[in-house]
């Protein structure tokens, strides 16, 4: 029988000053508890959201003194007594809302986010809940299979959680730039065989999104009035579901590329908040007097997360990885890159 690991190498957000507030500190590994798994966490990815929780500026409750990071996969090295969802040897990815398990999401839900108010996976091992984790894809390697905690499943959710039969073969879907959450749902519509209208302001990024199956890639720097373009692109019926990532400044013109009854599935606001007068905010009257349907999405369940398991593994769908790969101990400068911009792709952490 192996010996198990008593401490673990791990990141620590000790203010809320930034990537400058990580400590990097060896502590002890708590025992487990009769329903506790311990998991070599061996693969992670960064998200917005991390950022945002450095600065204090995440809207959600987290806890002093955290290791943050939601996206992570690893292998089981013990169980607990009680455990019966998984064993020694098991490849796990972890979940963002740890007791979200199926349905709506619920405010106690909430209360158990992993990397936010409860520790993350920025470290070598880690004690989870058998809940809290989904088996691994077998066709992924550990970083790649950490991109389907955050992005890939909130892209799976905002394609397939909403009304049934949105997406399917030969629906219109428009999703915006290349964002993780954007790619993967790119790339989950091709496989329903979808049709998908990608936009972007770079025509540099036009090659990537080629690949990854886009039908039509719209420049909206070079096309402001891009959501009338996306509709002309389907022969003027409109898209039936539009990925809505930039919030604000991006509302009006996905509402205007929507055909009758279309649905628009809000993911995030990183456009921002826009400049006054300059942006149109669409209001909820809109919904009804040009009849679509929006629905707001926080990342998905576990049944959700199962369920882009089996598609990954089916279809051999892989996430787009940034080609700058980073050990455990030089996650600030992949926080660097994260708070730069600059990564295309998920960017990922190596851990040993």
């Amino acid at each position: 029988m192996s010996i198990l690991p008593t401490t673990t190498k791990q990141w620590v957000i000790t203010g809320f000053e930034g990537p400058s507030s990580l400590e990097y500190t060896e502590a002890p590994i708590p025992p487990l508890g009769d329903n506790d798994i311990l998991v070599q966490i061996r693969g992670a990815s960064l998200n917005p959201r991390d950022l945002l929780i450095t600065q204090g500026k995440y809207p959600w409750p987290t806890k002093e003194t955290l290791i943050p990071g939601s996206d992570g996969a690893g292998v089981i090295l013990a169980a607990g007594p009680a455990v019966t969802r998984f064993a020694p040897g098991d490849k796990v990815i972890t979940m963002l809302n740890q007791q979200h398990i199926s349905g709506s999401v619920t405010v106690e839900d909430l209360k158990y986010s992993t990397g936010a108010s409860v520790d993350g996976v920025f470290r070598q091992y880690g004690v989870f809940n058998e809940q809290a984790l989904v088996r691994m894809p077998e066709t992924l390697g550990f970083v790649e299979a950490a991109t389907l905690s955050c992005a890939g499943v909130t892209a799976w959710n905002a394609l397939f959680g909403g009304r049934s039969g949105v997406v399917r073969e030969g629906a219109w879907v428009l999703t915006q730039g290349t964002g993780a959450v954007s790619l993967f749902a790119l790339q989950l519509a091709k496989i329903f065989n979808a049709k998908v209208i990608a936009t972007t302001s770079s025509d540099s990024k036009v090659p990537l999104l080629k690949a990854l199956g886009a039908d039509h890639v719209i420049n909206y720097s070079e096309t402001p009035a891009w959501g009338k373009e996306a509709k002309r692109l389907t022969g003027g019926v409109g898209v039936d579901l539009v990925v809505e990532v930039a919030g604000p400044t991006t509302l009006a013109q996905s509402a205007e590329a929507l055909k009758l009854d279309g649905q628009i599935t809000v993911v995030g606001f990183i456009g921002g908040q826009g400049s006054g007068e300059e942006v149109k905010v669409p209001s909820l009257l809109e919904t009804w007097l040009n009849l679509y349907t929006a629905r707001g999405v926080w990342v998905g369940s576990r049944k959700q997360l199962e369920e882009l398991v089996s598609v990954v593994e089916e279809k051999g769908l892989k996430p787009v990885l940034d080609g700058k790969a980073f050990k455990l101990r030089e996650l600030k400068e992949a926080f660097e890159l994260l708070e730069s911009g600059r990564n295309l792709g998920k960017i990922g952490i190596q851990i040993d």
